[in-house]
């Protein structure tokens, strides 16, 4: 009887010895499978900074100029302003106000309170530090 129970046995173990070669497979290919998208991870959020400090890009020289008239502009009236009045003192097209805005970095935009449509510019408060 013990005869019989023992192939069977070792029938058992053997089988059992392969599903853990097949797990042990299965792993690997599973650790690989992460390190690959850790690796993916890491090429996307380098992509992202890229993309961000694309957005923060350097004014050019004439909105440099266009900017420094906004600043002037916007001290003239208290420091806050709406955006189509701005734009249409300082005879610039929708477009080209709109890159100046976001190049701006002095300025806060807010919609209007009696009409969110439009759009009010409010001049940041620069504090200068006491020496």
């Amino acid at each position: 009887m013990q005869l019989l129970a023992e192939p069977a046995l070792q029938d058992r173990v053997s089988s059992l010895e392969s599903i853990i070669a097949l797990q042990g497979e299965k792993i690997a290919a599973l650790e690989a499978t992460a390190s690959h998208q850790e690796e993916n991870l890491l090429i996307q959020l380098q992509l992202i900074k890229q993309l961000r400090e694309a957005i923060k890009r350097e004014p050019q020289p004439m909105q440099k100029d266009r900017a420094d008239i906004l600043r002037s502009l916007l001290v003239a009236n208290g420091g806050k302003m709406l955006a189509k009045d701005a734009r249409q003192k300082m005879h610039i097209k929708k477009n080209h106000f709109a890159e100046l805005l976001r190049v701006c970095d002095f300025i806060d935009t807010k919609p209007y309170h009696l009409d969110r449509r439009q759009t009010v510019i409010i001049l940041k408060s620069e504090l200068v530090p006491w020496d």
